[in-house]
């Protein structure tokens, strides 16, 4: 297993319950591929650097995983699926 840093913005126009249950699908999506959270961090709602969808902040998600290619492959199915994700990026972490 590798490990990875994976960061996704949430759009900020629903309820905050509804904002953390899109995280936790996120979170779901790679614990049933048997990856496994290390750390995670809300970071909250930040401004965005630029507009991105039409909104001008989104809500900010830092996981640590320890997880397979096939996880991770999977994860970035979904999130482009997901019309409530506005960005993610996943950086494997050298060892």
């Amino acid at each position: 297993m590798n490990k990875y840093e994976i960061m996704f913005i949430v759009k900020p126009d629903m309820e905050e319950a509804d904002i953390k249950k899109i995280a936790e699908s996120m979170k779901k999506v790679l614990t049933d591929k048997k990856a496994k959270i290390v750390e995670e961090q809300a970071m909250g709602q930040k401004e965005l650097a630029y507009e991105m969808k039409k909104c001008k902040v989104g809500y900010y998600f830092l996981l640590v995983v320890e997880a397979s290619p096939e996880a991770i492959a999977e994860f970035n199915r979904v999130v482009g699926i997901n019309e409530n994700l506005l960005r993610h990026l996943v950086v494997k972490v050298e060892n």
